[in-house]
């Protein structure tokens, strides 16, 4: 499918999703998150990896204000649930693992979506700014459920209070994020990192995403039930089988995906 603001490439059951706005520094309209949400969802069922980047010197700078509509009483709320939800959703409830490659400026809510995915891998001159204070506005976006759960509520609090950029090698030290990496191994470092998703149990990353994620509301009993249901599940697949044989005879595993 062509689209306006995005680009999407399938290869390999690796999915490059690059926000293509770069002149706006990939900021927000309204086609964009529609664009992107499409992209994610169609993504899902046809590859085994998905990668979120950016063109040109940002990932994502946030909304774009000039497309906010009307200042006389904006319907927020609506612009929330109607298109930044689906593209949070859509990001969560992919099937497959959702690598935020953040080449540059991650700005209010593109730093929270970039959170939103399950591993983040930022170059080392990338930072990470909750810049809605700024505006009069709180972080949305996901960014009040990300943040406390990342770096926990002490950095969460500051960062939304104070606006203030957070470097990539700081998002690393504080575990906002899986890695920062130097410039010029930035490229490199996820495309093998997407390679390898694309090539692994594609079953079992699944129920990896959706088990640790209900830990967040569950109780140990609960989490212990559900880690047993996942495992059954992952435990009935081929590339179970496959890997099992694959370590008793020493030899590189070869998993099918779904």
């Amino acid at each position: 499918m062509s689209y306006q603001t995005i680009t999407s490439d399938i290869t390999d059951d690796k999915a490059v999703i690059r926000l293509n706005r770069p002149d706006k520094y990939n900021a927000l309209n309204g086609l964009m998150r529609a664009e992107l949400a499409d992209a994610v969802r169609k993504a899902a069922t046809d590859a085994r990896v998905i990668v979120l980047t950016g063109n040109g010197p940002a990932f994502c700078s946030g909304q774009d204000l000039s497309d906010s509509g009307s200042l006389d009483n904006p319907d927020l709320e609506r612009v929330l649930r109607d298109e930044y939800q689906p593209l949070v959703r859509a990001i969560v409830e992919a099937p497959v693992p959702v690598i935020a490659a953040v080449n540059g400026a991650a700005a209010g809510a593109g730093a929270n979506i970039a959170l939103s995915c399950d591993v983040v891998i930022a170059t080392e001159s990338a930072y990470f700014l909750q810049a809605f204070s700024k505006i009069a506005l709180m972080p949305d976006a996901g960014g009040t459920y990300w943040l406390p759960r990342s770096v926990g509520s002490p950095k969460a609090m500051g960062a939304a209070l104070f606006a203030e950029k957070i470097s990539a090698r700081d998002a690393d030290a504080w575990g906002m994020i899986w890695e920062a990496v130097p410039d010029e191994e930035f490229e490199a470092r996820w495309t093998a990192r997407a390679d390898y998703l694309a090539k692994g149990p594609t079953l079992a990353f699944g129920q990896i995403k959706e088990t640790i994620r209900q830990s967040w509301s569950n109780g140990l009993d609960a989490q212990l039930d559900i880690e047993g249901r996942s495992q059954n599940v992952c435990g009935q697949s081929r590339d179970f089988k496959e890997g099992v044989l694959a370590f008793i005879e020493k030899r590189p595993a070869r998993f099918e995906g779904r």
